[in-house]
């Protein structure tokens, strides 16, 4: 079978060594960085035609192990993958249900796997979510507080302002925007453990009088305009095609004339949604996301648009979350032996390979991310906007 393997694979000259059990193994370029040891032989007939979601699924049911290098591990897996398999246009875009039932377990599954996890590969404030890098050189920790200055400044936050932020994670924005900018905020999440730290690091940094952390569906928010701002960061990805809509219709509702609500969040690359082809997309739905769903931008834009909302800027930072990405990828590869007493050798194989596959993807335009800014018009479609973007960068 490795004969036959290196006649399919041979001209590809990929920096690879394929090993088996016994002992065998076939180089298919001098000086190779990434060995695949094969566990099951019967794996390799599979190599003939390796989608993505297939070489995952793999490593992860650890029929194969990686030795090397997972960047170097990446680009040769999306290389075979160009190369022996079919470039069908991909999978329709998911129809998954997003019920708060199935939200909720769906938020469960992927952030309550452990405070400490997350801990040991994100940031010391805690931000699951794309940095904002000024500089490529800038380490993680002050990228991700550039992020949260970057989304306040875009908010135009005053002290006394009251923000709603939907999905607010282990809650570092929420503190620094109080902190920083003196406001009021009221924070939502489906997750109990995220919630749990947060409200911990609330108290812990005495900002119980103006910040306000609790469990609650977005679509639970009472509906009385409220707030004078909005925020969203890695929230919609969750939310569902069928119920985009809805989403920006209730955050409409939750803020004042005039106020602003600002998106944050993963698009798709096609404008129908659909995931990138060759296994990828569907291997973060169903190991990383569950019911995951990707709007592409302009079906995010209409949809505000749809529900009265005025989108006045928008901003890619698609190669930023390749960086963000590539950092805790890092940061995971440096701690896997405690990473793997606190989640188990299943979880971290998932979690290695979708932290640096997303690295990769983001670097080579699979998907994006956009931060969208859009105000709730006053009567008579005024409001208090700047006329230039020159604030944020003063």
């Amino acid at each position: 079978m490795l004969a036959q393997l290196a006649s399919t694979l041979g001209a590809l000259q990929l920096p690879l060594r394929i090993s088996l059990p016994d002992g065998e193994s076939l180089d298919l370029a001098q000086s190779p960085t990434v060995e695949l040891r094969i566990r099951d032989p019967a794996l390799l007939a599979e190599l003939q035609r390796p989608t993505l979601d297939a070489l995952g699924e793999a490593y992860i049911e650890e029929r194969l192990d990686i030795h090397g290098p997972l960047p170097d591990a990446m680009a040769i897996a999306d290389r075979l993958s160009q190369s022996l398999v079919i470039n069908a246009p991909g999978d329709p875009p998911a129809t998954a249900p997003h019920d708060r039932q199935s939200d909720a377990q769906a938020v469960a599954y992927h952030y309550d796997l452990s405070n400490s996890f997350y801990a040991l590969w994100l940031d010391p404030e805690m931000v699951y979510s794309c940095g904002y890098f000024r500089h490529a050189e800038d380490s993680l920790a002050r990228a991700q507080v550039q992020k949260l200055d970057h989304l306040c400044r875009k908010l135009r936050l005053h002290r006394g302002d009251y923000l709603l932020d939907v999905g607010c994670g282990w809650g570092a924005l929420a503190r620094h925007a109080a902190r920083e900018y003196g406001v009021r905020v009221h924070g939502i999440t489906l997750s109990e453990q995220q919630l749990e730290l947060g409200n911990q690091r609330v108290r812990s940094q005495g900002l119980g009088q103006q910040v306000r952390l609790e469990l609650r569906d977005y679509r639970d928010l009472p509906r009385s305009e409220q707030y004078d701002k909005v925020v969203s960061v890695g929230m919609f990805e969750h939310v569902g095609h069928a119920n985009l809509d809805n989403y920006f219709r209730i955050l409409a509702e939750q803020v004042r004339p005039g106020g602003l609500v600002l998106n944050h969040g993963i698009t798709a690359r096609h404008v129908d949604g659909r995931p990138v082809g060759r296994g990828a997309g569907r291997f973060i739905g169903r190991y990383v996301f569950p019911h995951g769903e990707l709007p592409h931008l302009a079906t995010a834009v209409g949809s505000m648009s749809e529900q009265g909302l005025e989108v006045v800027d928008v901003e890619s930072l698609r190669l930023h979350y390749a960086l963000t990405l590539q950092h805790w990828s890092r940061n995971l590869e440096d701690r896997l032996e405690q990473a793997r007493a606190l989640v188990g050798e299943r979880s971290l194989r998932i979690w290695r390979i979708y932290l640096a596959g997303c690295a990769y993807g983001f670097a080579h335009n699979w998907m994006n991310i956009h931060q969208v800014l859009a105000v709730k018009p006053l009567p008579g479609g005024g409001h208090h906007l700047p006329l230039t973007r020159a604030d944020l960068y003063t």
